[in-house]
């Protein structure tokens, strides 16, 4: 049993390059993630983290969770207006619909770097792995910057 596992394990790993060529990447039927940035922060306390999450599969999914190496820890989190009062709500999971996006912006939705190990300062990149409802796993890059960066590459008159 344990040896049938193992060739089930490698046999990607033995395709020949053309075929790993042809065929879609892991996430290509996932959410992906455009735009990823987060402002400074100092060592030891909290950074955010905003995105545009895009789904361009026929199924909703959700983002459940993210993980660094950078952080103790890293939450969903809504911030939400009532009466004029801010206030910020950790949240199980933030809901990407099919054929959608999501945008998690200051103000909205966003992610918590909770217990920085390390300073964030402008100009740094650092990877994050966003963990989805329908088990994808995808890696983003997340550039440091005082504010968003521009939509490089994006022409969307084109579409």
């Amino acid at each position: 049993m344990l040896m049938a596992g193992l060739a089930v394990a490698t046999a990607p790993l033995q395709a020949p390059a053309a075929a790993q060529v042809a065929k879609p990447t892991l996430n290509s039927a996932a959410p992906r993630a455009e735009q990823a940035w987060s402002r400074p922060a100092a060592q030891g306390g909290a950074g955010a983290g905003f995105m545009r999450l895009v789904n361009a599969t026929a199924r909703p999914d959700a983002l459940v969770g993210a993980e660094t190496g950078i952080a103790r820890e890293t939450q969903i989190h809504r911030t939400t207006v009532t009466d004029g009062v801010a206030s910020m709500q950790r949240q199980a999971a933030a809901s990407v619909p099919a054929g959608g996006q999501l945008v998690f912006a200051p103000g909205g939705y966003h992610l918590m770097f909770m217990g920085l190990k390390r300073p964030l300062k402008a100009g740094e990149r650092f990877p994050v792995t966003l963990v989805f409802s329908s088990g994808a796993r995808v890696k983003a890059e997340f550039v440091v910057a005082v504010a968003p960066p521009a939509a490089a590459g994006h022409d969307h008159h084109a579409h």
